[in-house]
């Protein structure tokens, strides 16, 4: 059986351009009645990554994010939550504040879910990760409904319905796993562990404005003018991948997704709806790394730091905020201020710019992804 996947054009955020956009999305792969009860408590997980302007593209638009709730409220779904776990420090509710989503969600009456809280949840089944650290909220929710953005990753090349379940890992447990899964290969298989403990029923992509570049916070917003929406992840970002023309099989979460049997990547099992052609929609010039470097025979290449990529910060935009410091995942920190010794801790006062001891560093990004000027850039050469 092949995966559904429905493609529908939108035209901008009109908040009824993107309701209807929704509300067909839905109708085209059998109704929100196939994947969900009236009575469940159902948690809406949109990409919260920091606290950004929406038309910046860094996070779920709230127009799309308000068309799913009116669509859920309408079809008489009532007990619905949302929440996130942001990778800015400061907590779910002020980012949301600041992405627009908390006006939305208070409007239509859906309060926030904790996120503040955690339980280990065991998972034996798991192939890379045999237990999650998850948010309170998403236990406490019978479902999730993953409201993602189309973005790339400097890790995983893009983010989509399968990266996007990570913010179910409650706080500085987020920056432990890349410790621990340092390069794109293994965690992308930790993702996929994760996603198949958390089943989310649907996973609706907002790709009206998507990120290229330097994402998934820094990138540059492009229109891509459409809305995804399928039940298989994997396929949801495989056709992602297909709309700027990057091959499946090199983005990790989707290679080894289709191996550990979360979703279908393949053309030929899956089939698009809402369209006549997938191509009429592609974007070739999209701004994405497309370097077969992760599966096949050339897996190995992620694991090599002498060959392929380095975060390097750019003097002349870098304001030593130190968020990149604090963003490092390692104890022994591999971005630090040299005036301080190499001291984590972010004080205030005039310092150096951060430096990289790049023998420490292992290519995770987070550096990258907190930084609130762009600064940080990936350079992709020998180093």
């Amino acid at each position: 059986m092949k995966s559904k996947v429905a493609v529908i054009p939108c035209a901008g955020y009109e908040i009824e351009t993107v309701y209807e956009a929704v509300e067909r999305g839905i109708s085209l792969l059998g109704g929100w009645e196939n994947f969900i009860k009236p009575e469940e408590k159902i948690l809406l997980k949109p990409n919260l990554l920091n606290r950004a302007d929406p038309e910046k593209a860094v996070t779920t638009h709230p127009s799309v994010f308000e068309s799913v709730i009116r669509n859920l409220q309408s079809e008489g779904f009532r007990r619905l939550v949302y929440g996130d776990s942001p990778g800015h420090p400061g907590g779910v509710e002020k980012t949301a504040d600041i992405c627009g989503l908390k006006t939305v969600a208070d409007r239509l009456e859906v309060p926030l879910a904790d996120f503040t809280r955690s339980r280990t949840v065991e998972y034996v089944r798991g192939r890379t990760s045999k237990k999650f650290e998850i948010c309170q909220g998403v236990l406490d929710s019978d479902g999730i409904v993953n409201i993602c953005k189309m973005k790339t990753h400097q890790l995983e090349r893009i983010t989509g319905g399968v990266k996007n379940l990570f913010g179910c890992v409650h706080g500085m447990n987020k920056g432990a796993a890349h410790a621990k899964y340092p390069d794109a290969e293994s965690f992308a298989q930790m993702l996929i562990d994760l996603n198949l403990l958390l089943k989310a029923r649907l996973h609706i992509m907002d790709g009206v404005v998507a990120m290229e570049g330097n994402g998934p916070a820094s990138g540059n917003p492009v229109n891509m003018n459409v809305i995804l929406i399928s039940a298989d992840p994997v396929a949801l970002d495989a056709t992602f991948c297909r709309l700027v023309d990057l091959d499946p099989s090199t983005i990790p979460t989707v290679f080894y997704g289709g191996i550990f049997g979360l979703g279908r990547w393949r053309e030929e099992e899956i089939e698009i709806l809402g369209v006549d052609d997938l191509a009429d929609y592609r974007n070739p010039r999209f701004d994405v790394s497309r370097e077969k470097e992760y599966s096949g025979k050339w897996a190995f290449l992620s694991k090599l730091k002498a060959v392929g990529r380095k975060p390097v910060i750019l003097k002349s935009k870098c304001i030593r905020c130190g968020a990149c410091v604090q963003a490092c995942p390692l104890e022994d920190k591999a971005v630090f201020f040299p005036d301080r010794g190499g001291e984590a801790a972010v004080t205030a006062g005039n310092r150096e710019v951060p430096v990289y001891d790049y023998k420490k560093c292992i290519r995770c990004y987070c550096c990258q992804e907190m930084c609130p000027e762009k600064a940080i850039i990936v350079k992709r050469k020998l180093l």
